[in-house]
This record gives structure tokens, sequence and C-alpha cells, in this order.
């Protein structure tokens, strides 16, 4: 269970669920943490069995435990894994345990049915029974218990209707009335549900298993640098935050930090999708749970535990696989009443049959001829029985619960391979529609990684300017920062969103920002370089050209999004020679430049106003607005927290192609959930009349339900 603060004052909590098996279950989870006072939403995930709560103020675990249980379903603090192990383990042994009864039962069954009547046959189907429905099945019996005492019904509620009402007839033959003994077909419709808990089980695991994989990088241990250069080996848990750690080569990184001594080159590969290592000096950054190639260096602890980079990251998309999309909204209608409406069904078909048998078995007689598996059994109760059975086997809620959730997993993971974090699940539904695509320059088109190019500021005036934009979060300061080394006093910070940053150094007041006139500049701006300005105490003190380099991806990116019908603007608060320039070689015909951070917002709403949706990606403080106003909003990793955290969609490594790849992805997990909820809809709307007319046999109608559930899941790993 994880606990994370955000902003408004709202709580997210994060609880790992046991004991559900349907859309039902979790559906009944959902309400019970709704109900929870200070709860503004909370959404359960079947797939990946987790409960997302946000509320508005801080609510004991114990609370929200309490509240789940109340439903009938348990919480844990196991691990994912260990707990997917333990019941990969029961599953199957009871497996093994329903084929070990039913195969010789289906076996004896077939010679009872060609007239090779075996003694005692009934009493085997009875004892039999036992064992396979009663035994091997009991967590399915646990769930539908859970359901019926609290007053709802799930898939379990008609499996084990199903398979006991199909062995009571072996006991009701065994007394001697003439009833049909469906006995061992009871104990198959167990071994086939057992059977397709078992791949489905098997299937979710591989296709959840992103996050896993994300997390198993994470160090275990740390070597410890202490203040008299002893080195000690500690528990990951154990590293703070300003430790210095070192780390030899072969080793993995364990902790986000700083580079404070030593050359090496790191693999990256896991977290950023980049096959190539990156090399890292003395001041550059490194990610927890990268792995260390060439040399030993010494790295400074900066984030570490549930702030280091792959925790935020993992948790990130365990957000948007425990969300929901609007097209589930639907679905969850269906689900709400599919299995009472099954159940009546179910009643419906069997009265008809108890009251029918004689003038419709004539109809059987004929479907016979043209389907092998239709019954022979013309006995009124016989028949009221196969067709309450089969109704009640044939119906599948479970495609319906997973349609959504499964392809939200392999959507989100196809996601975090190739380098982004899918935040906000409801975004992947709403990309399908995305006509305009809005980019900041600064760190989206460019590296966000510039350097200062040319400046005629004094030696001192430059060292004030650096050690004023220190204090500052603009993707420019780190550049002006790292233009001079020395550090003056500075106080009285103050930045201004969209034109600068100020502050008092050594006395005097410094101003750092955009230039008042342009036209000095000309001969920067036309290589596409920044402008930035300084005065000191009102006066013109000089100026820093900054140049950040264009990303490698940056053309072809533009190029794919316009392929796939969408327009480029770009919107930037540099100038507009500036803007231009950068603008012509990655192909962007629309330019608007010199904005702040409401015009960005502004433009966003007069692009949504043309009809279509609307993509905002940046990087900095000056770009939150606009990314919370527009129908997606993107992030680049790099940039700052409040960018992250207004955005629907993080992108960890690379640029405006991860764009293209974003969209693409969106696309194709949307059209999966359409293509699942359709077949899994289809199914029913096919198989329930069939299975009421008495046409299937309950050991196809188990089959078909299993085949249903599997290949749901089968084509939502088609998104990979």
């Amino acid at each position: 269970m994880t606990d994370a603060k955000v902003k408004d004052e709202q709580f997210k909590t994060s609880l790992t669920v046991t004991g559900m098996t349907c859309a039902t279950c979790s559906r009944m989870v959902e309400r019970s943490l709704s109900k929870v006072d200070g709860v503004v939403f909370a959404a359960v995930n079947l797939a990946t069995e987790t409960a997302f709560v946000v509320s508005d103020r801080e609510i004991p675990k114990e609370t929200l435990e309490a509240a789940i249980k109340n439903s009938g379903y348990g919480v844990t603090d196991e691990r994912p894994e260990d707990l997917e192990k333990t019941r990969y383990l029961r599953i199957k042994k009871n497996l093994a345990l329903s084929w070990l009864v039913t195969a010789p039962l289906m076996t004896l069954m077939v010679f009872h049915m060609t007239g090779r009547h075996m003694p005692y046959y009934f009493h085997m189907e009875f004892f039999g029974g036992l064992l396979a429905v009663f035994w091997a099945g009991r967590d399915a019996i646990k769930g539908a218990w859970i359901a019926l005492s609290h007053f709802h019904a799930n898939m379990d509620v008609l499996v084990v209707a199903g398979s006991a009402a199909a062995w009571l007839t072996s006991a009701l033959a065994m007394a001697g009335l003439p009833v049909a003994s469906f006995g061992a077909v009871g104990s198959m419709i167990m071994a086939l549900h057992i059977t397709g808990r078992y791949i489905e089980s098997h299937l979710r695991d591989k296709a959840s298993k992103e996050i896993r994989a994300l997390l198993s990088i994470q160090a275990r241990e740390a070597r410890v640098v202490d203040g008299a250069g002893h080195e000690i080996m500690v528990p990951i848990e154990a590293v703070k935050e300003g430790m210095i750690v070192l780390v030899r080569p072969g080793e993995r990184i364990p902790a986000d930090g700083t580079v404070e001594g030593g050359v090496t080159s790191v693999d990256e590969s896991m977290i950023t999708g980049e096959s190539l290592p990156a090399a890292k000096a003395e001041g550059d950054g490194v990610t927890g749970g990268s792995l260390n190639l060439t040399g030993a260096v010494r790295i400074k602890a900066t984030r570490v535990g549930e702030d280091s980079f792959i925790a935020r990251m993992a948790s990130l998309i365990q957000e948007a696989q425990g969300a929901k999309v609007p097209i589930q909204a639907f679905a969850d209608r269906v689900t709400n009443y599919f299995v009472p409406g099954v159940a009546t069904f179910a009643v419906i078909s069997a009265l008809i049959w108890f009251f029918g048998a004689e003038k419709y078995g004539p109809f059987l007689d004929k479907a016979g001829e043209w389907i092998p598996w239709v019954t022979s059994v013309r006995d009124p109760a016989s028949l009221a029985i196969f067709a309450f059975i089969t109704t009640i086997v044939i119906a599948c809620p479970c495609a319906l619960g997973l349609a959504t959730p499964m392809a939200l997993i392999t959507g989100t993971g196809a996601a975090s391979r190739k380098g982004m974090i899918i935040r906000n699940a409801e975004a992947i539904q709403t990309a399908r529609g995305v006509s305009v695509v809005v980019l900041d320059k600064t760190g989206t088109i460019t590296q966000g990684s510039p350097a200062m190019a040319a400046t005629d500021l004094t030696d001192r005036d430059l060292a004030a300017a650096a050690s004023l934009e220190s204090f500052s979060n603009h993707p420019l300061a780190k550049a002006i920062a790292g233009a001079s080394e020395a550090r003056l006093t500075v106080s009285g910070v103050e930045e201004i969103t969209g034109e600068g940053v100020k502050g008092i150094v050594d006395g005097a007041e410094y101003f750092v920002g955009k230039p008042r006139d342009f036209s000095s500049y000309e001969e920067h701006l036309a290589l596409g370089r920044t402008v930035v300005e300084v005065t000191k105490e009102g006066v013109h003190a000089g100026f820093i050209a900054v140049e950040d380099h264009i990303r490698e991806d940056a053309a072809e990116g533009v190029k794919r999004l316009a392929d796939m019908g969408i327009t480029c603007v770009m919107a930037t608060g540099d100038n507009e020679k500036t803007a231009l320039a950068v603008a012509a070689r990655v192909g962007i015909t629309e330019v608007h430049a010199g904005v702040r951070p409401e015009d960005k917002l502004d433009l966003v709403r007069r692009l949504q106003s043309r009809g279509g949706k609307v993509l905002m990606t940046g990087d900095g403080m000056n770009d939150a607005a606009a990314l919370k106003g527009a129908d997606i909003g993107v992030a680049i990793g790099s940039g700052t927290d409040l960018a992250i955290d207004n955005a629907d969609i993080v992108i960890v490594k690379g640029g405006i192609s991860r764009l293209a790849d974003a969209v693409s992805i969106s696309r194709k997990t949307f059209a999966v959930i359409r293509q699942n909820l359709f077949w899994a809809f289809a199914y029913n709307v096919i198989a329930i009349p069939l299975a009421m007319a008495a046409l299937l046999h309950p050991v196809i109608a188990e089959g078909a339900m299993a085949f249903s559930s599997i290949s749901v899941i089968l084509n939502s790993m088609r998104v990979k």
C-alpha cells in the first residue's frame, strides 16, 4: 500500500484487494470505498487487484481497509508478486485435483451415454463431485458466498449454481428419482472454470509484469561512504538523502543522485528505452536502478525511497492502470444488471422446458440432426435442469469486466517501455480525437539543456546573473547559472512568470529576463539563440545569448504527427525571430512567439473552439496552466514537478517522436477496448438465447465462457 499527498490538499491511496473474481466484485468494493467520509473518488481495478482512492483529507488506512472488508473482500500488504505466486500455486493444485476427478468421470459418462452402464456410476458422480466441486472449487464457493452474503451476485455465483445444480442431479438419480444425471458435467464445469482462472491468472500476470520489472531493477543494497571514508554496505531502505554512495562497475545505482567523483557510462535502457550507454561525469545526474558499466563513481543521493524516479514512475503507472476510461461506464452499467438478469433467464428457461417439454421436444429432435451436442434427454424435469445449468454457465460477465482494464494494463505497459508514463487513463480515449499538438520550444523541441553561447557582461555581472538564476526553475536558468562558477550573496529573489527573475545581489538590484528591445540582437536571433538581458539598478548591464540544440527526433516527430493528420503549433515565450528559426528547422509553420503563460492557455482554448482535441506539451512552470487546460497535457520528464503534476502523460525520455508514439498507442488501446466490449457483448447476446433453447451442452457452455475471458486478455495483449 502506498500513500502520497498531492496538490489542492488531496490525498491518494493505493491498496491491494484480495478475493475479487469478477467485475461485480470490484464494483462492490468501489461502492463501499466511495461511501467513506472524505473520499472524493474511488476506482477498483479487477485486472491489477488494486483500489485507488482520492480523498480531500488524510484518511487512516485502517478506515479504508475496514470499508473493503465490510464489502466482503480482503486487503493485504504482501508484495503483488508474492501474492500472485501464492494464488498461482493454489490454483495449480486445485486444477490438478479437479481434472484428476473429472477426467475419469467424463470417460465413464461417455460409456454411460452409449448404453454401457457402470455399476455405482451415480455414486461415483456424487462423491467425485464432492471433491471436484466443493473442495477443488472452494475458492469459487467462497467468492459466491461473499457476494450473496452482501446481497449481490458475481461470476462465482453463476459457476457454483451451475456446477452444484448439475452435481445435485447425481444425488437425485442415486436416490432413484427419474432425473437424468449431470453429476460429471458439474465436475467438468468447475474444472473448466478453474482452468480458465489458471490461464487467466497466467496471462494477466504476464500482461502486468512491466511494473514488477520496473521495481525489480532497484538495488537491494548500497555501499555508503561515511565521513571517515569507510565503506559500509547497508540495505537500500537505509540510504538517506545527502549520503555519498560508491558504485562500482557492474553494480546498479542505488538511488537518484549526482555524480560527485569519477567517470563512467551507465545503461539506462530499462528506464528510458535508450539502448546506447550514457556517459556520466562529475555534476551529471543519475537514476536509481540504472546499471553502472565502466568506472567506479561516487554519487550523492538526492531522491530515495518513494521519492525516487522509479518509485514515482511505478506509482504513476499503477495509478493509470487503476483508473477508468469513459467507455467503461457503459460496461459497468450493463454488468450491474447482468448476473440478476442471467439468473432470471435461467429460471424462465427452466420453467418453459418443464411445462413445454412435450410441445418443444420435436424442435430439439430436429436440431439434433445438425448439432451433435444437443441433449437427447426429454424428461421435463431433466430438460428444465439442463436448460437452467447451461444458461447459468454460458453467461460471462468476466469478459465484460476485463475488457477495459486488461487493455489499459497492456497499453500503459507498452507506453512505459517506450519511455512514457500515461498518468490519466482517460487520455487513452481522448487521444483518438487529437487534431492539434501545441509544442513549447525550450525543452520540448529543443533538448532542454541550453548553454551560454555569447555574452558581453563583465565577470562580476555574469557572476551576479548566475547567482540569481541559480534560484530559478526556468529551463534557461540552469544554462545561465552554469555560466559562472562564482556565487555571490543573493536575497529577495522574485521570479516573474514569463518575464524573468530579480533580486538583490551584494546590495545591488539585478534583473535577468526578456530584453526590452530585441532589435539589438538580430545576429543571435537568426541563429535560433535565446537572448536574456541583464539590468543592474535599472540600468542595462549586458546580455547573455543561450543556445539550446534541437532534439534529434524533433523533425521526425513533427512529420509523423502530420502523417497522422495532426497539426503542430509552436507556442513559446521566446522572441519571434528565434522561434521562427527553430520552427523552420523542424517543419512547423504555425508559430506563436512571445506568449505569456495565460496566453498559452488562451491559445489552447482558441484551438479547442475550432473543433477536435488539443494536446499541449511543455516542461516548465509557465506551461502548467496550459497543460491542465488542454484535452491532453504532456510533460517532459526532465521538467518541473508542477508541469508533471498537471500532465496526463509524462515523457521520461525523448521528445516529439514520443508524442506520435503516445497517440498511436492510445488509439490502438482504445480500438482494442472497443473490440473487447463488442465481442464480450456479442458473445452473450448469441450464447444466452442458445442456452435457453437447450441447444448448448453445459460442457460446451463452460468452455465457451472460459474462452471468452481468455480471448479478451489475448486481444488486449496485441497492444504490445
